[in-house]
This record gives C-alpha cells, structure tokens and sequence, in this order.
C-alpha cells in the first residue's frame, strides 16, 4: 500500500490523466459494441426447461421467447367493422417491426379465442399475442414497445395497450442523481469544507462510471438482467463515497496534527486505505459469492455489482491519493460563495431526482440545511481552524462509557429490537411479482388489467403442458390429460391438445388457464399439484412424460433451485468472512461476534422488507402492492448488506485494534475507537441510508425493493449493532475479545490493516523533507 500510495501521490497527474483516458476509452468501447442486458431465467435440469426444450424444437420455439400481448378494448365490440378495419391495419404494421419473431390475431382461426367471451366484457375486450427471441436483449425488446406505441391509432373509443414485462417502457434511472445531491448536503455538514465533500463524490463517480461501463461491456459475454446496472449505481454510490470519506478524514486528521501533505497522504492510505483494500475486498467476494448458485441470472447479477465494487475501490486507492496532492492544504479552505454554489449544485440534483413539484419543496429546504451548515464551519479563510474536540470530551465517547456501565441491558434491549423486527422473515413467501404489480398509471399494468377483466385473473399467468409423442400414443390418451387437467378446482379452461403434425405427431402441448393471478399462492399450488398428483395418475403406465412449463412453473423452479443452494451460499460467505477477519484482528471471538451480529441486521432488514413488499403494510406510500418476495432477492440482500456491514465492522475494530495495541486496556480501546470513528461512521452511514433510499422513487418494484432493503440494514447496523451492541458486548468479553489459541496463532498468515511499525520513521523524513518539524504518529 505504501508504494503505491506514494507513486499516485507524487506522479497525481498521469494518474488523473490515466483515469480520465481509461473512462474515455471504455465509454467509447460500450458506445460501439452496446450493451447487452437480457433478462434470463432459464434453469438447468428442472421440469420447466424440459418443457422449454420440447416447444422450442417441436414447435418452433412457441410460448418459449419473450411474450406479450396487445389488448385491444372497445364498447362498439371488436367485431365492429371499422374497428376490426383499424386494429387489423396496425396489426399489419406490427408484423414488420424488426425483433417481432410471431404475431397472433384475434381474427385468425388460431386466436379465435383472443376474443373475451365473458359476462359484460364479450365481445369488448381482445388481444394479439406477440413474441421475440428468447435470447433478444434488453433495449432490443424494449425497443419493439416503443415501436409499437409509436405505430398505435388514434381511434377514438378504442384503447390500446402494450402487455408485457419484456415490452415495458423504460424510464430512466435519475435515483442517483437524487443521492448525490443529499449526500452533498450530508458531507458539507459533515466536513464543513466544498474541497473536501467534493473529492468523495468525485472519486465515487468514476469508479461508478468505470464499472457501470466496463459491466455494460461484460454484459455481452455474461447474461446480466435489465436492473443490474441499477443494482451496481446503487450499491457504487453508497461504497464510493463511503470508502472515499474514510480516506480524507484520516487524511485531514493528520493536517491537522501537523504533517505534511504527502506523509498526511501516506498515514491516510496505511491505515484507511487498507481498511478499505479489506472493506472492499470483503464485499466482492460476497457479491462474487453467488457464483455458487451456477445460475447465468444470477453470476451476471454478482458479476456486475462486484464490477462497481472494485472500481470504486481502485478509484479510491489509486485516484483519491492523486487528489488529495492536488487539493494539499486547500482542503481546509472554503468560503461562503463555495458553500452556495456547491449547495444550488445539490438543489439541482434533488431536483433532478424528484421532479419540478418537488424541487419547490426541496429549494427551501436545502437553502436552511446550507444556513444551517454556516453554524457548524465559520466561513473564515480555513474551515477548521479550531482544534477538534479531545475524543474523551465527544458525545460518541461518553455514549460507549454509558453503555459499558450497563452492558446487560444494552445488549437485552438492542437484541429483543432486531428480533421484533425479524419477526415476519418467517412468513416470507419467495416468487415472482408480475405486470400486476407495476404503476397503474402504465401501459403494461393497464393491459394486465384489462386481459384479467376479459378473460380472468389467471389468464395473466398461462402454465404450457409439453410431452414428447412415443410412437403408437392413442389420441384418446391425450384427451384424457385434458380432461383430467381441466378437473382440477384451480383450472379456469384448458385447450384440447395440440401436436406439432396431424398424421403423425412426435410432441403435444396444453395451454392452461389457472383461476387465480400468476402471483397468487393458490397458482403455485396448482403447479405442484399438476406435477406431483393429477399428470402422474393419468399418464403413470405410459411413455408420456409431460412437462410443466409456463412463468409460474418457471418461478416455481427457480425458488426451489435457489431454495436448496442457499445453505451452501450462506455458509460460504460466513466462512470466509469468518477467516478474513480473524487473521486480521488475530481474534476467534471478535469475527464471531461481527458474524451473529451481521446476521442480526440482516434479518431486520429481512423483516422489514416482508412487512412492506409482500404483506403490503404501508405499500400505498411506495406506490407498491402486496406479492412474493422475488427468490434471487435475499441472497443477493445478504451478499450486499453482509459485505458492507463488515466494512462499517472494519473500520470500527481497526481503530479499537490500534487503541488495544497501544494501552492494552480493552475498556478503553472500545470507547476510543467509537469516539474516534463516531462521526465519519455516522456520516457514512447517513450517506448510504440517502442513497439507497433514494432508489425508492424508481418505477421497478425490484429496484424499490433493494432500496429498502439496503437503507434499513444500513440504519439499522449504524444505530442498534454499532452504537448498542458492539460496546456492550465488547465490554462484557473484556479481555478475550483478542483471544486467539497459541497453535492457531502461530500458523495463521500475518495480515495488517493498521499502520506497520515502521511507518513513523518513513513519515519524519516526509515531513523533514517538506520543512515541517515532523510529528510522532497518533492514532
């Protein structure tokens, strides 16, 4: 870390230059070869992809690409002349439209039943059925919507929808832009200083805009669904600006006990930087983690979120020492018309963020919090010219004493908290949301609407039966199928069977209608009941093997895939985690204890996310309706949320570890290490909750759900883990916090994030060489 702190420091210009061509480069390489983003399910060896493989080489790949429908709704009846005259001519058009594989009329003998029959909607409500490729990607299959809406008539007292997930509009993120404007407002507070909030934010976007790139690139090679770039901004942010903060706090802390700029720079780098080198490092390989799961979905979610990751964390081992040569002692100074600029840049952003009707909420606001940062900064030449408070005179200080005095209590209290708030994770219901859980105020929702107005609520949600033909199968035996299938209580209709050839038929397929929603617990059932009972009494003697295949049956698969890996995924993680931290705290209780209580955060976090996203309690502020928790969801909260609570757990214990080293007091060294990490903690943290919390105002329920998921855990381990529970429990180990076996001691590798011993003689001759007196080195 030494050397390559001081090689960016002192050659910061070729650095910044490398960074800026680097991002150049790699935005030219995305621009010219695009992204190749595509949602993809499809699973190994289960019943679904079975079912898949037969429509796609039987059938001409029918029902297996990406399906939509078009729903047409008229109180003259669809049948009507002019009607029929107009929705036939756009059909036309739809037909050309490049990435439409299949198109199916409402007024073709094949979608002869595309025409409600039911109650007062007959004859008013239909829909033609297209589909793209299985494998057309994102902005391929987004661009067929937009085609489609801009081909659509206007025709009144006939409505128009666009059905379909794959077809949605898409909207563009601006969640990012709403961060980065609070988390300006946080850092002024926080540091008091334009220079010094900037270089965080700074260094956060180009590690975020280098691996938003370079993920949008290895999106071509790995599948990697619509959201994952979101995911990885979100997560970016949050790390970036974190893992920054670190960094030129500890940096401005040795300005100000005198040291030069450059050995400033390096104490900063040996002691933050490596806990951010760990930090980070910890974080990738939860992400990366996933990979267990041997899923595509799933590694292009790990991949490109661990691709952030990194380079927001090479941005700031490598960019941020090159800044901070650049800003030397100026990053202390500051003036009033800083302060107003920087604080009209974060208006703009929020503004960006939550539209123009809630900028005229947010200027007033951000005018008083900028007022309100005058009493924290002086607007003299220097910011700081006060020295900070001594650590044993803070309120984080006198917090770990109170706390320590009654370790029992804090730790009775803050452990019943986090149990409450886990409480619902034991109802989760793991499976996949559908169009009926998006905005109202859409196209996709309206024609899913629509479609379960016509035709049922399950119609939304079709199950596709496929079988292979053997030689000599009696038509009388598919019947039989259809007619069991059609007994089931939970089936609305199913179609007669269909062979791909008349005379001599080698497949068969079933279109099955359920009576509830493709989200409903009862549809689920129904697909475990088609499997495990009602097509195994018909078919059992026979050479019919028939597949379930459909959304549903594929959620079913992919939860009960995921369902039986998870152990080995949880356990992996928590392993080595386990490992990291005990050889570099060369401690067996400390990584524990940083274990349970990373567990017990996410379990809150868990809790939370239950009681919103699939109970609905308080969905009507989200603009979110109550639906199965999507299965790729926990794991992927556990990878993100364990990562970053052990950043916050690192950089905690490393500054206790220096406290324990120097005075060997283990009571003291606790309240030490809080009081001195307290407040870039507390910032940090507020940051991270503003960030993800942002992400809330996305339109996609899974972004909103990550959101919440991520702020509440973030909350929840800066407030009840670090300020409760870690102190108390630390204070009631006492000495054996650092226990660790003579035997295991001796055959554990040395790993150091605290500063080596040698670094105070390296700083003396930097500091001499500036013409400062030197300083000894303080934690």
């Amino acid at each position: 870390m030494r050397r390559l702190a001081l090689l960016c420091f002192r050659r910061r210009g070729r650095v910044a230059l490398a960074w800026l061509f680097g991002i150049v480069l790699v935005g030219a390489a995305t621009g010219a070869v695009g992204t190749g983003y595509r949602s993809d399910f499809k699973l190994p060896n289960v019943e679904s992809k079975r079912g898949i493989d037969i429509l796609e080489g039987s059938f001409g790949g029918q029902g297996a690409g990406q399906v939509g429908n078009i729903v047409f709704q008229t109180d003259r009846g669809v049948n009507d002349p002019e009607v029929r005259r107009v929705i036939e001519a756009y059909l036309a058009k739809v037909r050309k439209v490049p990435g439409v594989q299949s198109l199916t009329s409402p007024y073709t003998r094949e979608g002869a039943a595309q025409i409600s029959d039911r109650g007062a909607q007959a004859g008013k409500i239909a829909y033609a059925q297209i589909e793209a490729p299985s494998d057309a990607t994102f902005e391929e299959t987004v661009a067929i919507g937009k085609k489609l809406t801009e081909e659509m008539p206007k025709v009144p007292g006939l409505r128009i929808e666009i059905g379909g997930s794959a077809f949605a509009k898409f909207e563009v993120p601006s969640s990012e832009a709403l961060g980065v404007g609070f988390a300006i407002i946080i850092l002024i507070i926080a540091f008091g200083s334009v220079l010094a909030m900037g270089l965080p934010i700074g260094v956060a976007l180009a590690g975020i805009g280098s691996g938003t790139l370079i993920a949008g690139l290895l999106s071509k090679v790995f599948t990697m669904p619509d959201f994952a770039s979101t995911i990885g901004i979100m997560i970016g942010l949050g790390v970036g600006i974190d893992y920054a903060l670190f960094i030129v706090t500890r940096f401005r802390e040795n300005l100000h006990k005198g040291h030069s700029v450059e050995a400033s720079t390096l104490i900063a780098m040996e002691t933050a930087g490596r806990a951010v080198l760990f930090a980070g490092t910890t974080v990738v390989i939860s992400l990366m983690g996933m990979l267990i799961m041997q899923l595509s979905f799933i590694s292009g979610l790990a991949i490109g979120a661990a691709t952030v990751v990194a380079m927001t964390m090479l941005a700031s081992l490598t960019l941020l020492p090159a800044l901070l040569g650049f800003a030397a002692n100026r990053i202390e100074v500051t003036r009033r018309r800083g302060l107003i600029a920087a604080g009209l840049v974060a208006i703009a952003l929020i503004g960006t963020g939550l539209g123009v009707t809630a900028l005229m909420v947010a200027v007033p606001v951000a005018i008083v919090v900028i007022l309100a940062s005058f009493a924290f900064a002086p607007m003299r030449q220097r910011v700081l010219d006060k020295p900070p408070k001594p650590l044993r005179e803070t309120v984080a200080y006198r917090w770990s004493r109170i706390i320590q005095h009654r370790p029992w209590t804090a730790v009775l209290v803050g452990t019943a908290l986090v149990v409450v708030m886990a409480l619902p994770i034991f109802g989760l219901r793991l499976g996949f949301s559908d169009e009926g859980n998006y905005p109202r105020s859409t196209t996709t929702r309206q024609a899913y609407d629509l479609l379960a107005k016509g035709f049922g609520p399950g119609f939304n949600g079709p199950l596709v039966m496929a079988s292979k033909v053997p030689a000599g199968t009696d038509r009388s035996t598919l019947q039989a199928i259809t007619d069991a299938v059609q007994a089931d209580p939970g089936v609305a209709r199913v179609t007669p069977p269909i062979t791909n050839d008349r005379d001599k038929p080698t497949a068969v397929l079933w279109r099955v209608v359920p009576k509830t929603s493709p989200q409903d617990a009862a549809t689920t059932s129904l697909v475990n009941r088609l499997r495990s009972k009602v097509l195994p009494a018909v078919t059992g003697g026979s050479e019919l093997h028939v597949a379930v295949a459909g959304g549903v049956a594929i959620g079913v698969d992919f939860t009960e895939y995921l369902s039986a890996r998870l152990p080995y995924f949880f356990g992996a993680v928590l392993g080595l985690s386990f490992l990291l931290l005990m050889l570099v705290f060369r401690s067996v209780l400390v990584p524990l204890k940083a274990v349970i209580m990373n567990l017990l955060s996410i379990g809150a976090a868990y809790g939370i996310v239950v009681t919103v996203f699939q109970r609905g309690h308080g969905g009507w502020l989200l603009g979110i309706e109550g639906a199965p928790i999507e299965p790729f969801v926990p794991m992927m909260l556990f990878a993100i949320v364990f990562g970053l609570s052990m950043d916050y757990e690192v950089f905690l214990l490393s500054r206790v570890r220096e406290e324990w080293d120097r005075t060997g007091d283990s009571r003291t060294s606790v309240a030490d290490g809080l009081a001195a990490t307290a407040r870039v903690i507390t910032a940090a943290a507020a940051i991270m909750v503003v960030v993800f919390g942002s992400f809330l105002g996305e339109s996609d329920r899974v972004v909103k759900l990550f959101g919440l998921g991520l702020s509440t855990a973030v909350l929840i381990d800066a407030t009840i883990i670090r300020m409760l529970l870690v102190p108390a429990t630390m204070e009631l180990l006492g000495d054996r916090n650092w226990w660790l076996p003579g035997w295991l001691d001796r055959i554990l590798p040395r790993v150091h994030i605290e500063a080596p011993p040698d670094l105070d003689a390296e700083l003396a001759e930097l500091d001499i060489e500036a013409g400062l007196e030197g300083t000894p080195r303080e934690s």
